[in-house]
């Protein structure tokens, strides 16, 4: 048995942030994590010759957002411009750099404002622009909410999304030198400085509580106590079915908390990490294919399997990270990582024209981040659904002052999804207990 004032579950960017803060305020701080490594979603690879320090999970730091920066400048850690460069699309086997938005776009935001009651964008799109005609424009908007938010356009919010279409902007974008590990390690470091002990490969399997008192059990049935607990998991994991690996069963039972964690959305993705012994996608070959050098391109958004890949323009590199989101990426979950990359290979190869075989020879290292098997993960992170406003609401209000909740998921701002919204989760969580 093993007491402290406050006992963290998860070792994430909220979790060990909210660790950082109490810890500094004095606080006996405890904080259980089941993976061999802190930072959860956030993993910079660190391999000594290939792939080094490229995110296989959180990669940018989107504008200028104050707790993600005040922490880095604190820590003296630096940060690089990775600008929004060329942004290339490929479909009907045609190269293109110039976007345009789906015919009948402006149509759907005007009767997206003119809507009174909100619903899902995939039930707004049936309804509104439910006939053939407009199969394009589903087709479209399908697409980008899988990509972008990695939702299923049936469960999100077409309220949020006019919002997040209507509020998007083209803050730069930035790196932290070393990768997000160097901010990890910065958080776990200072609070186990300031007297936090840290515990990995440590499964929580079940919470006891009651009023002012929380015992965590392991799956080793090592007991850890405190007066409160910070529940800092991610949404995918709160809201899978109990005792599936890495899910908590409380007890108490917590029914009203898991029906507002049940009706919050969350999603799929699967990231792909190709590094090869040349940037082929810049050579002669492909400025004939394109009709323009690619040296700019920092985007290319496609129709293929594997639809988005990115560079790490504006730094040169030849690394290549593909993206499916939403839908698709639920889908495909059960294949294999050597199954995954066989499919990344093969859209680039309808792209660029190569065969898998001079693909799979150029190819030096590659890694794919399953995040949806993930068992301490289970998904991307949390998008809108027509209930979170309410159930974000419940959430956020501690139970019985002795459980609190902290994750991205819990955020509500312009930077949902983010790393910048667990900081954040983590920091008012703790200010609360303070």
């Amino acid at each position: 048995m093993k007491n402290a004032d406050i006992l963290i579950i998860g070792a994430g960017a909220a979790g060990l942030m909210a660790a950082y803060a109490l810890s500094k305020a004095g606080k006996r701080v405890t904080i259980l994590e089941a993976r061999n490594r802190t930072g959860g979603r956030i993993y910079t690879l660190d391999d000594a010759f290939f792939l080094k320090y490229a995110e296989l999970g959180a990669e940018f730091v989107h504008g200028d957002l104050p707790v993600t920066l005040q922490l880095l400048k604190e820590a003296g850690i630096e940060m690089t411009p990775a600008p929004l460069g060329e942004m290339w699309h490929y479909s009907n086997d045609k190269f293109s750099q110039e976007y345009q938005h789906p015919d009948d776009w402006n149509l759907l935001i005007q009767k997206l404002n003119k809507s009174k009651q909100d619903t899902s964008i995939g039930d707004f799109l049936q309804q509104q622009f439910g006939d053939e005609q407009y199969a394009e424009l589903r087709k479209s908007v399908n697409s980008y909410v899988a990509g972008y938010d990695t939702a299923d356009s049936f469960k999100a919010s077409a309220f949020a999304l006019r919002k997040e279409w209507q509020s998007q902007d083209q803050h730069t974008q930035h790196r932290i030198k070393g990768g997000y590990r160097k901010m990890i390690s910065y958080l776990a470091n200072t609070g186990k400085k300031n007297g936090a002990q840290l515990f990995l490969n440590t499964v929580v399997k079940g919470l006891h509580w009651g009023h002012s008192l929380a015992e965590a059990v392991t799956t080793g049935n090592v007991s850890y106590k405190a007066e409160k607990v910070i529940i800092a998991l991610p949404l995918g994991v709160l809201k899978a079915d109990p005792y599936q690996e890495g899910t908590i069963n409380f007890s108490p039972s917590i029914p009203k908390y898991r029906e507002a964690i049940g009706q919050m959305g969350f999603g799929s993705i699967i990231k792909i990490l190709l590094e090869f012994r040349d940037a082929f996608w810049q050579d002669e070959h492909v400025v004939k294919l394109a009709g323009n050098d690619l040296k700019g391109m920092s985007f290319l958004l496609s129709d293929q399997e594997i639809p988005t890949w990115w560079t790490q323009f504006p730094n040169h590199s030849t690394v290549l990270t593909g993206w499916l989101g939403g839908p698709p990426a639920e889908k495909k979950k059960g294949l294999s990582n050597e199954e995954l990359l066989q499919r990344g290979l093969q859209s680039l190869s309808n792209i660029f024209k190569r065969s898998l075989q001079e693909l799979n020879d150029n190819l030096i290292a590659w890694k794919v981040a399953n995040w949806t098997t993930d068992p301490f993960a289970r998904g991307s992170y949390a998008y809108d659904t027509i209930a979170a406003s309410a159930a974000r609401e419940i959430l956020n209000t501690p139970i019985n002052d002795t459980i609190y909740f902290a994750g991205e998921y819990l955020y509500n701002g312009p930077a949902m999804g983010t790393v910048e919204a667990a900081l954040a989760s983590g920091l008012e969580a703790a200010r609360r207990l303070i």
